[in-house]
């Protein structure tokens, strides 16, 4: 199947079967997490199961992003 058709029949397919497509798609080009970071990741989420009220709201990260980094 060609591009072109591919595009042709995106049209046709629901909502949720569009967003499989998208997520099967970046899969084809994702190489995961480098071991680096998956120490990095392990290390975080290790802290976070041992205190758990040690965590934000995105709400308040935001803002504490944006007074920080704001000009």
């Amino acid at each position: 199947m060609s591009l072109a058709e591919v595009l042709a029949e995106l049209p046709a397919l629901s909502a949720g079967e569009r967003q499989q497509l998208i997520r099967s798609a970046m899969e084809l080009d994702d190489d995961g997490l480098s071991e680096a970071d998956r120490i990095v990741v392990e290390g975080r989420l290790a802290k976070h199961l041992e205190d758990p009220g040690s965590n934000l709201r995105l709400d308040e990260m935001k803002a504490r992003l944006n007074a920080r980094f704001q000009a």
